[in-house]
């Protein structure tokens, strides 16, 4: 049996609808800021400090992992806080943040997500499930490897185009990991030079999936992203008909940033694959 057959082969939509319903409860006895903000003391495998809702939401959909795995499927868990869980299978890569935009969940901000993604082997290439649950919109954004994208059960369009003003410019981009930090003049320069307008999520996959819809005409990250963060949604995009790259990969393959905990590198996203080399220009 292939190993795309065997990445597959388990309910993953199913499993994923299930943690959602989970997550939902977490966060709805958890009210308030004083309570969201509660720390573990320790961090997690992603470096950032683990939030005790981070956590519950982490043993949640790990609770769907042990079930799946009981029931005969093999595969390795990649997640933000736990780091690398071996289920029995190296090649089947199950890539998990529990809640992406957690700073926007703990600030009672709604842009706040579930991603996972499922791949056969240890790249961006490799992913082939794909899903992010908005819990703000209560959108679900899902995706499997030539068999199209979809938001709320129905096939995105990849022939959605991107909008430019105008000036030529895009008419609306998408940035993360936007510390103060990183808009470094030659970052605004070309910020500047091209696009009209910045959006800024507070969640990476929510921000990827967009440009999905074709709500944003792209997105960069400012500095390099996690898988956890990334991996779900870059397929979803890619499934829609968009592009996808990963920069600062040597070797030229531009999804072949790997599976794990580490950030490697700057994601960027778009509707064509000139408005993909031009925003590389950007964060490289």
């Amino acid at each position: 049996m292939r190993s795309s057959e065997t990445a597959l082969d388990a309910d993953w939509l199913g499993a994923c609808r299930a943690a959602v319903g989970d997550l939902r409860e977490i966060l709805r006895a958890a009210p308030a800021t004083r309570e969201r903000a509660l720390e573990t003391g320790v961090r997690g495998e992603g470096g950032d400090r683990t939030l005790v809702i981070d956590q519950a939401a982490e043993d949640a959909v790990f609770a769907q992992l042990d079930a799946l795995h009981a029931a005969g499927h093999r595969f390795t868990a990649v997640s933000e806080e736990r780091g690398v869980a071996d289920y029995g299978d190296a090649a089947v890569r199950v890539v998990i943040d529990p809640i992406d935009g957690s700073l926007n969940a703990k600030r009672l901000m709604p842009t706040c997500a579930l991603s996972i993604a499922v791949a056969d082997g240890p790249t961006m290439a490799d992913v082939r499930f794909g899903y992010v649950f908005d819990f703000g919109t209560g959108e679900e954004w899902s995706a499997t490897d030539g068999g199209g994208a979809r938001l709320d059960g129905v096939l995105l369009d990849p022939a959605l185009p991107e909008r430019r003003g105008r000036s030529g410019r895009l008419e609306l981009l998408g940035i993360e990991q936007a510390d103060p930090l990183n808009l470094t003049p030659a970052t605004i320069d070309g910020l500047q030079r091209q696009t009209e307008r910045l959006r800024v999520m507070g969640a990476m996959a929510l921000t990827i999936c967009q440009v999905a819809a074709a709500r944003l005409d792209g997105m960069a990250s400012l500095r390099r992203c996690r898988a956890v963060d990334a991996a779900a949604a870059q397929l979803i995009v890619r499934e829609a008909g968009g592009c996808v790259a990963f920069p600062a990969i040597a070797g030229g393959d531009p999804l072949a940033a790997p599976l794990d905990v580490e950030p490697h590198s700057p994601i960027v996203c778009a509707r064509s694959p000139e408005t993909l080399r031009a925003l590389a220009s950007v964060v490289s």
